[in-house]
């Protein structure tokens, strides 16, 4: 062994040995969980992340940030990796479309400044809300359709891409990063967009197989590939993500069941005539509905059996979809200013009260200037629009307030239905214009006199806008 070697030997760095007996693992994702491959076009970028089915070359392992220092000695090989600190303008953490936007955002008023987008999952930004929609009931999966930001766009603009790793240490007052790969990052601003995780409820048998939590490609084409062999789905939940799935699985003509606790769907958003209705339109499409049942557990020894209530029933069922809401993924800042009960709250600018420090998307819990109070959106427009502004502000040379209405939208069976203003107060007042029964209508919902959302079904892009206009109109903005 050569002295530099040794040298590093005593100061406890990382060794790797290798010898000709001794397999290269170091590409291998061995605590992935491994599904049955959907038949996919080979040459697919989304589909070689996902399936790993491009060879992992010794050139493509060695990181730009480890110096590495090989001495052979017989047969053996020891490798003695240096890390050393990066130093970049602009930190990104978190690779979903808040992020890619406040790439977008920065590289739009500074072209030079150096950026680097972190982000968990193996592949770029994708359409995450597609997943509960066409493309889980869709015969073929067809993962093109999932792109959102072109790979080729990151390295045009030269921003420098770190996919399928996390950071693990975020420290506020030095400006540093560590990277779950061994990188530390230098950095002079920050983009916080780390979305959110699904809630798993505080039940037994949570971690069952063939219970799933539908949020990443990986979790749908789980869910594709099961719902094909097991007699019958049950999805838990009653909002958004659960009425979406509850219908894609309904359009595959599979036996689909879905256990809400209250006594309508949606009901975080409709009045109880709206919900009523709604709730009414999945047993008419053969939805099997237990409304009013609260969950108590999953059974089964390794793989789901049964589903239990607390009122005591118990479902046979082999495949379960939990949708029971999601949570902001502050677990990096926690116990930091930057993270606080109801996400990590933040300036009209996006701007935390770290200076030069910002969130976006599912972690921003920012002022609404058009409806009043502190608001935390989990929706895809809100993430999409506070990253652009988040990145113009990182830049220093623009300074804008993110000033939009609430806004959402889903599609549940052949419905299609907008969501504008604030639904996170039940009205005291509805007025319907349209009907029920010809799935074509108009709900505004009033709290006294004052307008505070418009529920749309059916309706143009046109009447949208309209409905935005009418509403900042009636609030005085």
């Amino acid at each position: 062994m050569c002295l530099r070697a040794f040298s590093r030997l005593r100061k406890r760095e990382r060794i790797e040995v290798r010898g000709p007996e001794t397999p290269d693992v170091s590409g291998c994702l061995s605590d992935r969980p491994t599904l049955p491959r959907p038949s996919i076009e080979r040459g697919d970028p989304y589909a070689d992340r996902i399936f790993n089915t491009k060879p992992r070359t010794a050139d493509t392992l060695r990181d730009s940030t480890f110096n590495d220092l090989a001495c052979r000695r017989g047969s053996g090989e020891i490798i003695v990796r240096v890390p050393h600190m990066i130093r970049r303008d602009y930190l990104i953490i978190g690779a979903g479309i808040a992020g890619a936007s406040a790439c977008e955002g920065i590289r739009k008023y500074d072209k030079r400044g150096s950026v680097t987008l972190v982000g968990a999952e193996i592949f770029p930004p994708y359409k995450r809300w597609i997943l509960s929609k066409n493309f889980l009931r869709e015969k073929e999966a067809n993962l093109k359709k999932l792109q959102e930001v072109d790979e080729r766009w990151f390295e045009k603009n030269k921003i420098e891409t770190r996919f399928a790793t996390v950071a693990t240490q975020f420290n506020i007052e030095r400006r540093l990063a560590v990277l779950a790969n061994g990188e530390t990052i230098e950095f002079n601003k920050a983009c916080l967009a780390m979305g959110s995780r699904p809630v798993r409820p505080p039940v037994a048998g949570v971690n069952l197989g063939n219970v799933i939590y539908l949020r990443t490609v990986r979790d749908a084409l789980a869910l594709r590939e099961m719902a094909g062999v097991e007699r019958g789905i049950m999805v838990v939940g009653g909002g958004l993500l659960a009425c979406e799935a509850a219908a894609s699985l309904r359009i595959m003509k599979l036996k689909v069941g879905l256990m809400h606790r209250d006594p309508y769907l949606l009901n975080r958003y409709l009045g109880p005539e709206t919900g009523a209705w709604l709730t009414d339109y999945f047993t008419k499409h053969g939805v099997v509905l237990s409304m009013g049942e609260a969950l108590n557990g999953f059974e089964g020894k390794t793989v789901l059996r049964n589903i239990q209530t607390k009122s005591g029933n118990r479902f046979p069922i082999g495949l379960a979809v939990v949708a029971c809401g999601a949570e902001p993924n502050l677990d990096l800042v926690r116990n930091t200013p930057l993270s606080g009960p109801h996400g990590s709250p933040v300036t009209e600018y996006l701007e935390t009260e770290e200076k030069g420090i910002y969130a976006v998307g599912d972690l921003a819990f920012y002022p609404d200037r058009i409806m009043g109070g502190m608001r935390r959106q989990t929706h895809w427009e809100n993430a999409r629009e506070q990253g652009l502004v988040a990145g113009a502000n990182m830049t220093g040379k623009k300074r804008i307030r993110y000033e939009q209405v609430p806004y959402f939208w889903t599609e549940i069976f052949d419905l299609h239905m907008d969501f504008v203003g604030d639904f996170s107060v039940l009205p005291t007042r509805v007025e319907l214009a349209g009907a029920y029964s010809k799935k074509k209508f108009i709900v505004r919902h009033y709290q006294g006199d004052k307008l505070r959302a418009i529920l749309l079904c059916q309706q143009s892009q046109r009447d949208v806008d309209s409905a935005k206009t009418q509403l900042r109109h009636a609030l005085g903005k």
